[in-house]
């Protein structure tokens, strides 16, 4: 299913992050302890009375650094209605309405998109009287809510559910989706036109062109595939309000719901720090990842040019090394092939399913060589063990207590899975939890 998109959107101070992480939840939270995963979140999915959607959260949309303030609050806006089905705006309640939210009243309502105007900080009677002011902006009905203490969040979900569109299901036939992300100019559109073999997306040497995820059906090797060709992930820094900072967000999205993710980069330039922040990005998605060494076409191919590459590539990615990776030319058409074959793989891979009987042998033969050291002076006691159904293959442990599972010794009992049962190319869960034996 794809998932629906709802926007927050509102000036600084309002809380919108806050009821971000309200309405999303522990889903907010990197557990994993993976180095370079860590990134300021915008994205996230929700899910409320059993529909799934998609919640991004956004700049305050008069902050001074984005420039001129009505040019960026135009901007934002128009980027958040033209990527949203549903927009959340946020008001403070307690402030009362700002010159800047009638700005933003007007791109909404001109939208013809379904707005929720939600009074944050309404955390009395008084903050709900005072929520009254805002029918003035003319955006309907006001939603007065608290989200530090979850007053009202429910009604406003509930409205949000009523707003969504339909939920279309993906064609039956597609056998997977493949995300192909980078960051600006390394190639993500010539790759897919070399895997289409027609201009489907527009090349061009200016780095940032793609500014949409376009999705790409394709038939290859008797399997049908959506590819999907997203716009380049600038460090966010250097991210500019509106545009390209739904750019991000529709990476993100795509990686939401792809299968697996080919992460390109440039040959000419080495592994850069975005590289490996962009594979922290398809980590948190849960996805599969392929590398793809492009424009080696152009490089110096000799042995100390290709083992100096594998090194840095180890070295840099040194927190996903069951990561596939290849050197390809979307020019050429050198390994560009390849690389997609071993995204399908790792598709099949992803859908590999353990017998539990085996998994307890690995675990028994794991113990016996390299116990659990005691966690505050008690044994840890590993009781059961299953695959559990996630959309990356989970692995969940019952064991006492669950919480004196070192991090280390959870690495320890997914290298010894890998070593048994492969999962090349594709992140793996680990769950532990309570016995109640």
């Amino acid at each position: 299913m794809s998932r629906a998109v709802v926007a927050v959107v509102g000036r600084p101070n309002v809380g919108k992050s806050t009821l971000f992480n309200r309405i999303v939840g522990e889903r907010v939270a990197i557990v994993e302890d993976l180095p370079g995963t860590t990134r300021d979140r915008v994205y996230a999915t929700a899910d409320w009375r059993g529909r799934e959607f998609s919640l991004i959260d956004t700049g305050g949309l008069d902050d001074p650094k984005a420039g001129e303030m009505e040019a960026a609050v135009r901007r934002q806006a128009e980027a958040a209605i033209a990527e949203a089905d549903v927009v959340m705006f946020i008001v403070d309640a307690q402030s009362g309405i700002l010159p800047v939210e009638h700005d933003v009243a007007d791109q909404l309502r001109r939208s013809g998109k379904p707005v929720l105007l939600v009074a944050n900080k309404a955390d009395s009677w008084r903050g709900e009287a005072q929520a009254a002011e805002f029918y003035e902006l003319g955006l309907g009905d006001v939603y007065p809510v608290s989200a530090i203490q979850g007053h009202g969040t429910g009604d406003l979900l509930d409205a949000v559910i009523e707003h969504l569109p339909a939920q279309q299901s993906d064609e039956p036939s597609t056998d997977a989706h493949i995300a192909i992300v980078g960051r600006p100019n390394v190639g993500k559109s010539s790759f897919l036109n070399t895997l289409v073999g027609s201009e489907r997306a527009v090349v061009s040497e200016i780095p940032g062109t793609t500014r949409d995820s376009l999705d790409t059906a394709l038939e290859f090797r008797g399997r049908r595939l959506v590819l999907v060709d997203t716009a380049g992930i600038r460090r966010r820094g250097r991210v500019e309000q509106g545009i390209e900072h739904y750019a991000l967000l529709r990476t993100a999205h795509a990686l939401e719901r792809a299968d697996v993710a080919i992460l390109l980069t440039d040959g000419t330039e080495g592994i850069t720090a975005q590289d490996t922040h962009i594979a922290g990005y398809a980590l948190e998605a849960a996805v599969g990842l392929v590398l793809a060494v492009n424009k080696w076409d152009v490089v110096d191919r000799g042995e100390e040019m290709t083992a100096h590459v594998l090194a840095e590539i180890t070295r840099e990615f040194h927190f996903a090394p069951w990561m596939r990776h290849h050197f390809v030319s979307a020019k050429t058409g050198r390994n560009v092939e390849a690389t997609l074959e071993d995204a399908l793989a790792i598709v099949d891979e992803r859908k590999k399913r353990v017998p539990t009987s085996e998994l307890h042998k690995v675990l028994t033969e794991a113990i016996a060589a390299h116990p659990p050291a005691p966690y505050r002076g008690r044994e840890v006691r590993f009781r059961h063990v299953t695959q559990a159904r996630g959309k990356a293959p989970t692995f969940v442990f019952f064991v006492d207590p669950p919480e004196g599972v070192h991090f280390t010794f959870a690495r320890y009992l997914e290298n010894k899975i890998r070593e048994r049962f492969g999962f090349p190319g594709t992140p793996i869960k680990l769950e532990f939890k309570a016995s109640f034996e």
